[in-house]
C-alpha cells in the first residue's frame, strides 16, 4: 500500500472486482476498433506501398501522403476525421475512430509492405516475365505472397501498437477501455486504482497479442527451413 491515501490495494482489489463486467465490455469494444482499423489500415497501406513503387511521379505522391499521416498526431486525425468531415459525411464516434486509426497506421504499414517488397529477390520477377507473366501479375501470383509472409511479424507489433492508440478513441466518446476508466474515476473518486485497473487490463490484452505475434513468427521461421 502507498502512504498518504494516493492508493489502496483493497479498494483496487474491490474495483477490479465489482467493474469487470464494465471493462470486459469495453476490452470488446477495443478489439473491435482495433481489428476494423489495422484491416482496413493494411488495405490501404498495400495500395500506398504499390503506388510508392509503381514510378517516380507516383512514389511523390505516396510519400506526401506518408508524411501528413506520420508528421501529425493521431489525435488531431481522429478530430478532423469526427469534427471536420461530419460537415460532408455523418461518421459515428467508433467508425471515425476507427478510420483514423486505419489511416493514421496505413502510413507505417505502407513502409513495411514496400520493405517487404523491395526484400525479395528482383529474380523473382524477371522469371515470372519469362514466364509470360505481365508485372502486375507477377506481382500479384509471385511477390506479395512472399512479401506478406514476411510483413507478418511486424505487422503483429502494429496490431499491438494499434491497441494502444486506441485509447485516444475516448475523446471522441467512445466507451472503449480508457474512456470506461475515465467514467469509473469520475463516479466513484478511485482515481489510483481505476486507471492501475484499465492499465492492467492493457497490459493483459498486449501480452496476449504479443504471444500470439510470437508464435505466428516461429510457425512461419520453422516453415521457412
Amino acid at each position: 500500500m502507498i502512504v498518504g491515501g494516493v492508493f489502496s490495494i483493497e479498494i483496487f482489489f474491490s474495483e477490479l472486482i465489482r467493474t469487470y463486467p464494465f471493462f470486459l465490455e469495453a476490452a470488446w469494444l477495443t478489439l473491435r476498433i482495433t481489428l476494423a482499423a489495422v484491416l482496413l489500415g493494411t488495405v490501404i497501406g498495400v495500395v500506398v506501398a504499390l503506388i510508392k513503387l509503381s514510378g517516380p511521379v507516383l512514389k511523390v505522391f505516396a510519400d506526401i501522403y506518408i508524411t501528413i499521416i506520420r508528421g501529425t498526431p493521431l489525435i488531431v486525425q481522429i478530430f478532423v476525421l469526427y469534427f471536420g468531415f461530419s460537415q460532408v459525411i455523418q461518421l459515428s464516434p467508433f467508425w471515425s475512430a476507427s478510420l483514423a486509426l486505419a489511416v493514421h497506421n496505413s502510413a507505417y504499414i505502407a513502409e513495411i509492405f514496400r520493405g517487404a517488397i523491395q526484400s525479395i529477390d528482383k529474380g523473382q520477377m524477371e522469371a515470372g516475365r519469362s514466364l509470360g507473366m505481365t508485372s502486375s501479375l507477377t506481382m500479384r501470383r509471385i511477390i506479395m505472397p512472399q512479401a506478406m509472409r514476411r510483413a507478418v511479424p511486424p505487422l503483429g507489433n502494429q496490431f499491438i501498437i494499434a491497441l494502444k492508440d486506441s485509447s485516444l478513441a475516448a475523446f471522441v466518446a467512445i466507451g472503449e477501455l480508457f474512456r470506461t476508466a475515465q467514467g469509473i474515476a469520475a463516479g466513484t473518486f478511485n482515481t489510483m486504482e481505476t486507471y492501475l485497473i484499465v492499465a492492467l487490463y492493457y497490459l493483459v490484452l498486449v501480452m496476449v497479442f504479443t504471444w500470439i505475434v510470437n508464435r505466428i513468427e516461429h510457425r512461419l521461421s520453422v516453415s521457412e527451413r
